[in-house]
């Protein structure tokens, strides 16, 4: 069954290393036949959550930025990838900042029921990055019906290109390739 898949890297580097797995899932993923849309968080407009609560009432973000067609692009998905680098043992800024504001996507149908995948890069080791992939299971806890289908890894990976050498780099073909 083809679905649709949307991955939000949230790196800042172009060509970094956890934008570089995303383009190995989206190869594998493509590849299987999904329909697949890539979007860099760090080239879009996503102001932070301001906590004023007005979704709650409206039931979507009253902020007017990227934010809101990149909700709609994740309800429409079936699948979403989030991809993260690790910094100072946390997700990326651009990757928390989306989380936030999806505040007022949550008050609306559409955002239940969806398969995850979640990918993370880090000059340390897997147990390193362990915590930032809490975090993000923290974020699909919030989300009815959501599954975690699989996680992938980058250890050892800081500079741009080391993560070239990784194992990682066919696990995230091969994940993209089985969704």
């Amino acid at each position: 069954m083809k679905k649709q898949v949307l991955i939000l890297s949230s790196s800042p580097r172009k060509e970094g290393n956890s934008d570089t797995l995303c383009h190995q899932f989206q190869k594998g993923a493509e590849e299987a036949g999904h329909q697949v849309e890539k979007l860099r968080l760090a080239e879009l407009t996503i102001g932070y959550c301001s906590a004023c609560y007005a979704c709650k009432k409206t039931g979507y973000c009253v902020k007017l930025d990227d934010m809101s067609w990149v909700s709609e692009k994740m309800r429409a998905a079936d699948v979403i990838v989030l991809a993260t680098p690790v910094y100072f043992y946390t997700m990326s800024a651009q990757m928390k900042t989306l989380i936030d504001r999806t505040l007022g996507a949550v008050q609306q149908p559409g955002l239940e029921n969806k398969e995850f995948y979640l990918i993370a890069t880090a000059a340390d080791g897997k147990a390193e990055i362990e915590r930032t992939v809490d975090g993000l299971r923290g974020y699909l806890e919030c989300l009815p019906g959501s599954l975690e289908k699989g996680v992938i890894y980058g250890a050892g990976a800081w500079q741009i290109g080391d993560i070239r050498k990784n194992p990682a780099m066919e696990e995230a073909y091969e994940m993209g390739k089985n969704v």
